[in-house]
């Protein structure tokens, strides 16, 4: 990895002697140390010398592939290590080489605006790779998308529009029912009222606040309100396959129930029947095969007038930049998710930075007016504050109706912060066949609990369908076998190793197999896959989970079955090019998803990717029984006491 001779001097051998033992040791990526010497290349011979310029992009490059949007030049002035996961000595070691670098914030500013590799906001733009906007350093198309999200989300949250206080009032008790007195404030019904008032809300809660529950009233808020209300365009999406059908699934449950409650007042059924199904933001946009865009922009935006988007949590920048950009004027775009989630795997963090203070509420004098007068609610005064636009279109749902138990407990422990209160919480006697902690575990432990978990699916599957008649039949003994599949899961924190995805995979097919549940090979009856890449011939996308199961049509063939809500849907096996075996799957795949007993299994160590919002996520992926499982009970203690920090100028460019 040696710099061409003509992009640095003699004085830079130093730095990429540490760059080329800092990526041989697995501390860089390759693309990183290219991306810094491509830069180098650009620039007259002076810019092409500036050591702390490849430093800059070097570093810039390596914190984008760990999610982050930007380089905070504050971080680079004091000491990036812990962002990049780095011992102190090793970056230490990489600044040494770079010497003599700028001095503070402002050195690094002066410094990086004077190369003509980098564009400061505000100067004539001649299309740099680097932007400088302030004290962050972005590449460029991540500065145009936080930009065009900033620009987008500030202009949507202040704009109002008028609503008939006297008919959301009567609107919302009767979708809700009466108030009563001497109860804290219904957020659910809070957030009705906010999201009726303007064309953007974000609406926030952890497992069992409600959220789809209080959307599916909203819809009906908005068809009992509008003029036309059965020309109303509405769309629901998610980022996967799964939690857009679990999305709809639980729409159309609520949205049956409400149909019931308001009888002939509103002709609910009616209006919801022509929705049609959620679908991926993939799917909505209509992405492009091998191509970042999309066929919806803001040339040829969206034919809808009320989106909603389940999951935000996983929306990556990029993604709800391609949204944003895509939805017409005068349409209303709802974010449903849980902040304190783990982000997406790629860079941004998108609903973080959008409700980072929801818990404080910060509403102004006319928001607790209009709150007060169209829901008949009174938000707390400790709720009130000075808050912005976004704020003011953003609520928190606050009380968990599925999470109350042990788990709750457990999570919201983690939550917080609080290393004793979930160690408390996994060891209380009144826990007992809810919540367990192996916490000396070790590879065997969590094998063991694999083969009794799937051990239900795999012998519904050797029974066969038995009487089952015609298509209708086999189709309902697929549901049951992914159902029972469904109900339990192995979640690990990293890829690679004993206790990561590739190395449970192996282990669990091995017992299965020593066990006689399976036949094992590349493909065989019963196993597991998950897609890994979007496939639009096939309609799969990446992170959907489905099962190879026997072709009735085609002795000798497979087919892989797919659970969408209440449907199976099947894809021929050799169709499916890019899938990988899915007993255990990373916390960040299973977003989206609920098993009724979770595993999961936290490594000896794991870096900067154990955190508090992993453990968290893992933890509330469990509707009945969890069961964590550490090599040490230290691990869990590191994990929760680490947040995950990612670099954004999103905030900042909201409020703006």
């Amino acid at each position: 990895m040696k710099p061409d001779a003509n992009a640095n001097d003699v004085d830079a051998s130093a730095f990429w002697t540490e760059v080329e033992r800092l990526t041989e040791a697995g501390e860089l990526r390759r693309l990183s140390g290219v991306f810094a010497r491509f830069v180098a290349t650009l620039g007259t011979a002076a810019c092409a010398r500036s050591v702390p310029l490849q430093l800059a992009a070097l570093v810039l490059s390596e914190l984008e592939g760990r999610g982050h949007s930007c380089l905070l030049l504050d971080d680079l002035a004091a000491d990036p290590a812990g962002l990049l996961g780095w011992a102190d000595e090793d970056w230490k070691a990489l600044a040494r080489a770079a010497k003599p670098l700028p001095r503070g914030v402002k050195g690094w500013m002066t410094q990086l605006a004077a190369c003509e590799q980098v564009w400061r906001v505000g100067d004539l733009d001649y299309d740099q790779p680097l932007v400088l906007d302030d004290s962050r350093l972005y590449l460029r198309r991540y500065w145009r998308d936080e930009t065009l999200v900033a620009t987008c989300v500030r202009a949507r949250a202040q704009e109002r529009r008028a609503v008939d206080i006297d008919q959301a009032r009567t609107w919302l008790e009767a979708l809700f029912g009466a108030q009563r007195a001497g109860e804290s404030p219904d957020w659910q019904r809070i957030a009705c009222a906010v999201a009726l008032r303007g064309s953007f809300a974000v609406i926030t809660g952890g497992p069992g606040t409600g959220k789809t529950y209080t959307v599916a009233r909203l819809l009906a808020l908005l068809f009992a309100t509008a003029p036309d209300a059965e020309r109303q365009r509405i769309a629901l999406a998610a980022p996967t396959g799964k939690a857009a059908a679990r999305l709809k699934q639980a729409i159309d449950k609520a949205l049956g129930e409400l149909a019931e409650r308001v009888g002939g007042a509103l002709p609910l059924r009616e209006l919801t029947g022509r929705m049609g199904a959620a679908r991926t933001l993939h799917s909505l946009l209509g992405a492009r095969p091998d191509t970042r865009s999309f066929a919806h922009h803001r040339g040829n935006p969206l034919d809808v007038d009320v989106l909603i988007v389940d999951e935000a949590s996983m929306v990556h920048l990029e993604m709800m930049a391609s949204l944003l950009d895509a939805l017409p004027e005068g349409s209303t775009l709802i974010l449903l998710g849980d902040k304190d989630q783990l982000a997406s795997v790629e860079a941004g963090a998108v609903l973080g930075d959008l409700c980072h203070d929801a818990q404080a509420g910060r509403y102004d004098a006319a928001t607790l007016d209009y709150v007060r007068a169209a829901s008949g609610e009174a938000i707390p005064d400790h709720y009130a504050g000075a808050g912005g636009p976004l704020a003011q279109q953003t609520v928190m749902l606050r009380h968990s109706r599925r999470f109350g138990g042990p788990i709750g407990k457990l999570a919201l422990a983690v939550n917080a912060g609080d290393v004793d209160g979930a160690a408390a919480a996994l060891r209380a006697p009144d826990a007992a066949g809810v919540l367990r902690w192996i916490d000396h575990a070790h590879q065997h432990h969590v094998i063991q609990l694999a083969v009794d978990g799937y051990r239900p699916y795999l012998e519904l599957l050797r029974a066969g369908s038995g009487g089952t008649d015609g298509q209708g039949g086999h189709e309902d003994w697929v549901r049951a076998v992914l159902q029972r599949f469904e109900a339990f899961r192995v979640l690990c924190a990293v890829r690679e190793g004993e206790w990561g995805v590739g190395g449970l995979n192996d282990a669990i097919e091995q017992r299965l197999a020593h066990a006689g549940l399976i036949a094992r090979g590349d493909w065989y009856v019963g196993r597991p896959v998950m897609v890994t890449r979007n496939d639009y011939p096939t309609k799969t996308f990446n992170g959907d989970i489905g099962l190879a199961l026997t072709d009735p049509a085609r002795p000798g063939s497979l087919r892989v079955w797919f659970l969408e809500g209440d449907n199976v849907r099947s894809v021929l096996a050799t169709r499916l090019r890019h899938v990988e075996t899915a007993y255990a799957m990373t916390v960040h795949k299973s977003q989206g998803s609920e098993f009724a007993h979770t595993v999961l299994a936290l490594p000896k160590e794991g870096g900067a990717v154990l955190a508090r919002e992993l453990v968290y996520t893992g933890i509330t992926r469990a509707s009945r029984q969890f069961t964590l499982t550490t090599p040490a009970p230290a691990v869990l203690g590191e994990a929760i006491s680490r947040r995950t920090h990612r670099a954004s100028g999103l905030r900042g460019m909201v409020e703006r």
